[in-house]
């Protein structure tokens, strides 16, 4: 089996049909990550997709100011230990970033606690 993607979707190529070629879309999960842009700074969300610099999230928090820890490292390991006193917006349905610097996968333990940082309002 083969996978190619396109247009952000995955695509399994099932061999076994003879002079045809089927795609059957497989399912994956959205893995959460943190991604560092050159100039939007910080964001969390679901990983939809990747294309060199430019990378698209799926329910996104800005990380604005973060009381949490020594990195953006021990944040997606640990999560903000001071949540009641970060600055995360709302939550955005689809953001697409430009110029991502790095993407960092987030544990679960991490997820629910940037998850459940109060929504920061003007």
């Amino acid at each position: 089996m083969k996978k190619i993607t396109i247009d952000w979707e995955v695509y399994v190529l099932e061999k076994d049909i003879p002079k045809q070629t089927t795609m059957a879309k497989k399912k994956w999960t959205m893995p959460y990550v943190m991604c560092r842009t050159y100039s939007a700074w910080v964001f969390a969300g679901y990983l939809e997709g990747r294309k060199w610099k430019e990378v698209v999230l799926r329910n996104a928090r800005r990380i604005w100011k973060r009381e949490w820890a020594a990195s953006l490292s021990q944040l997606s390991v640990d999560g903000p230990s001071k949540p009641n006193e970060c600055m995360f917006p709302c939550e955005v349905d689809k953001v697409e970033l430009m110029e991502a610097i790095e993407i960092i996968p987030i544990t679960e333990k991490a997820r629910l606690s940037i998850q459940a940082v109060p929504e920061w309002k003007k």
